[in-house]
């Protein structure tokens, strides 16, 4: 056969193959009708099994073909029961929430806190977030939850993935056992320099002070130090301050240019992370659901049944509809063995068709399901 009549004939199938795939649509939907009117549930696993058994089967040795083109309709076929059902679901309550109650753009003042001091990259990030907002500093990442919790604060501003050093974990575990929502986020480039008390030698340095991630982030430097204390603090501006105000010789700070100035420092050595390519995200957190204009960005934490397959019925119901997934990591379940939760980020639209009755098939498939936040990032 040549080319172009057996492309003549694949124009032809894929002809029927639509017809047919139309054809059966309408059935869910009839299908759908019949399982709201008589309170039955979208998911039909037994159904599901018998008719993959069968379609096997007679496929032979492309078995496994058939196997993936039949699980798709059945993730096309549900998401489109979910539609028309209308079963009420926790997500789609925080989505209309988070719509009704948000402004048209994300505001550029208020009160928000970050943990930190001046010159803290939280203090970079909060200045990007919000341009003319009035920062509140305060101790712990705890502390910026509580801040925003009672009120004082309207918004908080937390770091929570390196591209060296991976997600902050104590930021995702405050998002999972707190009900905050993530609003907004942006992205720092962050450059580590050892600084130190003007005309301090490299040689003449016994200590050195910074955050755990800083650290993490400058390790194949601080291997070459023989006879070194590297000793973690709150934060990288308040390691400046520290090396600052206790006038010792000795003692150094692994912090930014900008403290630098600030604090009265020099920079030692301005060669120092292990990577050029060094970026912080930020995130900005609110007590209540908003969600604001050019929201394309959707955070997740879900669980999964600990069985074969199960994350993959949640990454097949994300292609089906064609999102991009650009963060997929999993987290031991304390207490027990085995067992994993999963932190999703997304490029999703909660606006756009079929992403919210996506994420309600989540919360329904899914053994825990938490929306963080639909947002944008700057």
């Amino acid at each position: 056969m040549e080319l172009d009549e057996a492309r003549r004939e694949i124009n032809s199938v894929d002809d029927q193959i639509l017809q047919l795939f139309l054809r059966r649509m309408d059935l869910s939907e009839e299908v759908a009708a019949y399982k709201e009117e008589h309170g039955l549930p979208v998911v039909n696993k037994t159904r599901e099994r018998e008719i993959l058994a069968r379609v096997t089967e007679q496929a032979g040795a492309r078995e496994r073909y058939a196997y993936h083109l039949f699980s798709t309709l059945f993730e096309l076929s549900r998401s489109r029961q979910a539609e028309l059902l209308h079963l009420p679901t926790q997500v789609a309550g925080l989505v209309h929430t988070g719509l009704t109650a948000a402004e048209k753009v994300f505001p550029q003042t208020g009160l928000v806190a970050c943990q930190g001091i001046e010159g803290a990259n939280s203090q970079a990030a909060c200045d990007r977030l919000l341009p003319r907002g009035h920062i509140v500093y305060v101790k712990s990442f705890e502390a910026v939850f509580a801040a925003v919790e009672s009120g004082l604060c309207a918004f908080g501003v937390v770091p929570i993935e390196n591209s060296s050093n991976g997600s902050v974990r104590a930021v995702y575990d405050l998002l999972q056992h707190k009900k905050f929502s993530v609003v907004r986020a942006t992205r720092l480039c962050i450059r580590h320099e050892l600084l130190a008390l003007p005309g301090v030698r490299q040689e003449e340095i016994t200590e050195i002070y910074s955050h755990e991630q800083a650290i993490g982030q400058c390790g194949k430097f601080l291997s070459t130090l023989n006879g070194v204390r590297v000793i973690p603090c709150d934060n990288t501006a308040a390691a400046a301050k520290l090396v600052a105000e206790g006038g010792r010789r000795c003692a150094a700070a692994i912090s930014s240019h900008a403290c630098a100035e600030l604090y009265g420092l020099e920079t030692v050595n301005d060669a120092i992370q292990d990577s050029d390519n060094n970026y912080t995200r930020f995130i900005c957190i609110a007590r209540n659901p908003a969600i604001y204009a050019g929201a394309n960005r959707v955070s997740l934490i879900l669980a999964c049944d600990n069985k074969p397959g199960a994350l993959y019925d949640v990454l097949s119901k994300l292609a089906a509809l064609g999102v991009n997934m650009t963060k997929l990591e999993s987290c031991p379940v304390t207490g027990r063995n085995f067992e994993f939760i999963f932190f999703l980020e997304l490029e999703a639209d909660v606006r756009a068709p079929g992403v919210l009755p996506m994420l309600e098939e989540l919360e329904r498939s899914c053994r825990s399901f938490q929306f963080l936040g639909a947002y944008a990032e700057i």
